[in-house]
């Protein structure tokens, strides 16, 4: 921990430790408070708003920013949609075949209109399409990194100087909108159709342990540390495949990579081959369940609290306008489209959760909250098996092709 011309800057380890401390008190204000349970709002975001919004007091009070290194974050990422990867099953993944496909449509449909809606808001404040964009698929659904990696060009080719503080803006707005929605989207949903998970009530979650069961699952050691191989096992051809991909010129997310080598090692592998562990593969197993949780929920915490919302100070009124519109479009495209289309099932429910997360932000918050709604009310392995797909891989492929064009033709 460094102070230095008034920035207090966290090293990596004493990051964690605070995302750590961020999502206990997230659990501990969501015990409390019982709409937050109620609505399925995760605990790291409850946690991370809180301690944004501290942060952001601390520097109105005092000028003095707070930076965090987020390193071992992204490493959390890592882990995570690697567990995702380990309980795929080829039979999961065969039965998803077409609402994969049904989901992939209506988001590119979607990514279309999300487009156009900044578009046309930017218009009514007479700025140019590349401001719109950079209120659509730039920092929305594309999240801070595609933000960033677009901002410079926009900047430079269509004189919009302050490209990056504008996206940087949407994408923290639609981060904060996107954890929000998801669980009561898919609470209305549930309770209003009288929806169950068409799994066993005993079948283990994706992510993490149905609230009834959570403090009742033991776990000796020697699970945990096979679960922790397998992730590094699978991660290091991950490593691998990515380097292979970026050698023939597509560069992906590394988390992309190792979710797909762990899919592959899961499925090609026979579950009678033997490990040095001498145990079966780890898949759907309560250490697997843990240890994505812990990782997920830490990643979600230690985004959350790394914002720096005073730099959207100036920028509010046409930001929040443009927000604002692509919140109403994503709520009716997620209620009006996506449920029908999904066939109005428990599954459907859950994918509306993690709709409701890419669609203004990112696929971690997608993920978060699909955990909060499966914890709550049960498993749906179809949604864990769709979304992360549609949402990791499929998306950036898009966006790369649909920005350009939309920059050059409006």
């Amino acid at each position: 921990m460094e102070f230095d011309n008034g920035i207090l800057q966290f090293s990596a380890f004493f990051s964690v430790t605070l995302g750590i401390i961020v999502l206990f008190v997230g659990k501990r204000i969501n015990d409390a408070v019982g709409f937050l349970r109620e609505f399925s709002i995760p605990e790291p975001v409850t946690g991370g708003l809180i301690a944004t919004l501290l942060v952001a007091l601390l520097y109105f009070a005092s000028s003095i920013e707070i930076h965090f290194d987020l390193a071992a974050r992204d490493v959390l990422l890592v882990y995570f949609f690697t567990t995702i990867g380990i309980n795929s099953s080829l039979k999961d993944l065969l039965s998803g075949g077409k609402p994969l496909v049904i989901l992939l449509t209506i988001t590119i449909a979607y990514m279309f209109l999300q487009n156009l809606t900044g578009i046309t808001v930017a218009s009514l404040f007479d700025q140019p399409a590349a401001v719109g964009m950079l209120g659509g698929t730039v920092s929305l659904i594309g999240g801070h990194g595609t933000a960033i990696a677009w901002s410079p060009r926009i900047a430079e080719d269509y004189g919009v100087g302050n490209a990056m503080e504008i996206g940087i803006a949407c994408a923290t707005f639609g981060l904060i909108l996107a954890s929000l929605m998801g669980g009561p989207i898919a609470k209305f949903l549930i309770t209003k159709h009288k929806l169950e998970p068409s799994s066993a009530p005993a079948d283990p979650l994706d992510v993490g342990v149905p609230d009834e069961q959570k403090g009742k699952q033991g776990i000796g050691y020697l699970d945990f540390l096979d679960a922790i191989l397998a992730i590094h096992i699978s991660a290091i051809f991950g490593m691998l495949l990515n380097a292979e991909l970026e050698d023939l010129g597509l560069k992906l997310p590394l988390f992309v990579t190792c979710l797909f080598a762990a899919i592959l090692i899961t499925n090609l592998i026979p579950k009678s081959f033997p490990r040095f562990s001498g145990t079966a593969w780890p898949s759907r197993t309560p250490a697997i369940a843990l240890i994505a949780d812990v990782s997920l929920g830490t990643f979600l915490a230690m985004s959350l609290m790394s914002m720096q919302l005073w730099t959207l100070v100036d920028l509010a009124g046409p930001i929040l306008t443009i927000i604002g519109a692509q919140f109403l479009i994503a709520v009716s495209v997620t209620l009006f489209v996506v449920f029908p289309l999904m066939g109005r099932s428990y599954d459907a429910a859950v994918v509306c959760a993690g709709f409701g997360g890419i669609s203004l932000g990112s696929t971690p918050t997608a993920m978060a909250n699909m955990s909060a709604v499966a914890q709550r009310y049960g498993a749906s392995h179809l949604a864990f098996i769709i979304v992360p797909l549609v949402c990791a891989f499929f998306i950036d492929l898009v966006n790369a092709v649909l920005i350009p064009f939309f920059l050059a033709n409006f």
